[in-house]
C-alpha cells in the first residue's frame, strides 16, 4: 500500500508543525477526513485549541472544540505520523535579510522524531533552494536518515489568506511538487483529500518555491505604484480613489488600492527574492524600488497628517490623535509586521500623544511586539485628529457622531485621516472636517 492509502485508511496520520493562521486551519481541514496530530512549541496557544478557543479567528471557536486534530506541545508526538506538513513563518531581520531561524527550528525538531517512510512537505515561503540546501540536511542530521532513501520530502506553498472567508484552502488551487515522480504523487493525493479546488503539479520544488514568492512579489509592486501614485495626486490636490474609481471602467484595468503593506507575507516575501538574487550577483530595481515605497508608507501618512494638524491651527507638540486600528489587515487577529506602528512612532517623534484603540487585534501581542496599550475607543476623546487606519467591518459602520465623540469640543476643525476611504468624503467634508485619504 502506498503513504496515501495508509492515511486515507487510518493506519498512519498526518502531522501539521506549526499552528498559526496557516497551519491550524490545515490541521482543522485534513482532520475532518483524516487522522491529524497539530503540534507547537507555543504551549500556551495548544491550551486555548485544547480548551476550544480559536485566537486567530480562522476557523472560530465552534470548530476548533469540535475538531478531531490532537493538539500537542509534545514533539514526540510526530514519531506517530508519517506525513508531516511545515508551515512555520518566515520573517525578516532588521535589515531585510530573510530569518529563516522557525524554520530550520522546526526541521531539526521534525529530523528527531522523523521515520523511515515519511514524507516532509514544507509550505513556509522561502527563496528557491531552502527546502533542498538548507531543510534537507537538517532533516537527515538530526534523524541519521537518508532523504531520498529513508524518507522524501515535498513543497507546497500556502496560499491562505488570514482574515479572509471566501478564499481558503479548500478554494484556493494548491501548488504541489515532490523530489520525484512517485513523490509528488503521493502529495498531490494527500492534498486532493481537502481541496476542493483541485491541486497545480509543479515540475519541480524549486519551481514551487519560486512560484510562491513572486505571488506576493507581484502584489506587493502593484500596491506600491498605487501608492506612489498616491503620492502624486495628492501634491496635485487630486482624489486618488476618484481617479482609480474612473481608470476602473477599463476592462483591462488592474483594480488595485494604495495602503499599506504590512504582514508577513507580501511585505516580507520578496526580499527573499532579492536577498537570493543578490547572492547571484544581481541587483533588483523594480522588487526593491516597489519595497521602498510601500516600507515608507507608514511616514508618509504621519507627515501628511502633521501638514493638516498645521493647516487646521493645531499645535502639533501638544496634539492628541487617535489611531483606530492596528492589525496588519482587516477583520484579522494579527499584528506581527503590522505598518500601523510606523505612523504610531513616526507621530511620536513630532511630540504628538497617539492613542491606538482596536477591539479585533491581539492586544498581548501588541504590547510584547511594540509596547503598544490599546484604549477602550469608548475612553477615547478630547483628540485634536483620528486615523481611521484599518478596514475592519466594525468600523464600517461607525456614524458621525461615533467619529465625533473622539474630538475635542473646541477644535473648529476636525482632522481625520481615512486610510482606505472607508468613510463618505463628500459627507464630512460638508460637516467641515479636514479630510484625507490615501
Amino acid at each position: 500500500m502506498s503513504l496515501y492509502e495508509d492515511i486515507v485508511s487510518g493506519k498512519e496520520k498526518v502531522s501539521l508543525v506549526g499552528l498559526g493562521y496557516v497551519g491550524m486551519p490545515i490541521a482543522v481541514a485534513f482532520a475532518r477526513k483524516i487522522k491529524v496530530v497539530g503540534f507547537d512549541l507555543n504551549a500556551a496557544k495548544i491550551d486555548l485549541y485544547k480548551s476550544g478557543i480559536d485566537p486567530t479567528n480562522e476557523v472560530g471557536d465552534e470548530v476548533i472544540k469540535n475538531t478531531t486534530v490532537e493538539f500537542t506541545a509534545d514533539a514526540s508526538k510526530l514519531k506517530e505520523a508519517k506525513f508531516h506538513i511545515v508551515a512555520v513563518p518566515t520573517p525578516v531581520n532588521d535589515d531585510h535579510t530573510p530569518d529563516l531561524t522557525p524554520v530550520e527550528g522546526a526541521s531539526r525538531i521534525l529530523g528527531q522524531n522523523l521515520t523511515k517512510g515519511s514524507i516532509v512537505v514544507f509550505e513556509s515561503t522561502v527563496y528557491p533552494g531552502v527546502t533542498e540546501d538548507i531543510c534537507v540536511p537538517i532533516l537527515e542530521k538530526e534523524s541519521g536518515l537518508k532523504c531520498g532513501v529513508d524518507f522524501k520530502i515535498g513543497y507546497s506553498p500556502e496560499r491562505i489568506n488570514p482574515g479572509d472567508k471566501v478564499h481558503r484552502l479548500e478554494t484556493i488551487t494548491k501548488i504541489v511538487s515532490g523530489m520525484d515522480a512517485e513523490t509528488l504523487d503521493e502529495v498531490a493525493k494527500v492534498y486532493e483529500l481537502v481541496v476542493e479546488a483541485g491541486v497545480y503539479r509543479a515540475e519541480s520544488i524549486k519551481v514551487a518555491e519560486a512560484a510562491k514568492v513572486i505571488e506576493n512579489s507581484q502584489r506587493d509592486i502593484n500596491i506600491a505604484f498605487m501608492n506612489e501614485l498616491s503620492i502624486i495626486f495628492n501634491k496635485m490636490g487630486i482624489d486618488t480613489k476618484a481617479v482609480l474609481e474612473a481608470a476602473g471602467t477599463k476592462w483591462n484595468f488592474l483594480k488595485f488600492q494604495p495602503g499599506l503593506v504590512g504582514g508577513h507575507c507580501i511585505g516580507v516575501d520578496p526580499y527573499y527574492l532579492t536577498y537570493k538574487a543578490e547572492q547571484l550577483g544581481y541587483h533588483s530595481q523594480i522588487i526593491l524600488s516597489g519595497r521602498r515605497i510601500n516600507d515608507d508608507m507608514g511616514k508618509y501618512v504621519a507627515e501628511t497628517l502633521v501638514k493638516n494638524l498645521i493647516k487646521a491651527d493645531i499645535p502639533v507638540k501638544s496634539a492628541k490623535v487617535a489611531i483606530l486600528g492596528f492589525t496588519f489587515k482587516e477583520n484579522c487577529p494579527d499584528t506581527r509586521n503590522t505598518k500601523i506602528v510606523d505612523i504610531y512612532n513616526e507621530l511620536k517623534e513630532y511630540g504628538i500623544t497617539a492613542v491606538v484603540t482596536d477591539d479585533d487585534a491581539d492586544a498581548a501581542e501588541a504590547k510584547r511586539l511594540y509596547g503598544v496599550e490599546f484604549t477602550p475607543m469608548s475612553e477615547i476623546k478630547d483628540c485634536d485628529a483620528v486615523v481611521l487606519a484599518v478596514a475592519h467591518d466594525s468600523y464600517k459602520k461607525l456614524e458621525m457622531k461615533d467619529i465625533e465623540a473622539l474630538y475635542a469640543n473646541n477644535n473648529k476643525v476636525k482632522v481625520l485621516t481615512d486610510l482606505k476611504g472607508i468613510l463618505d468624503k463628500k459627507a464630512y467634508e460638508d460637516a467641515g472636517y479636514l479630510y484625507w485619504r490615501l
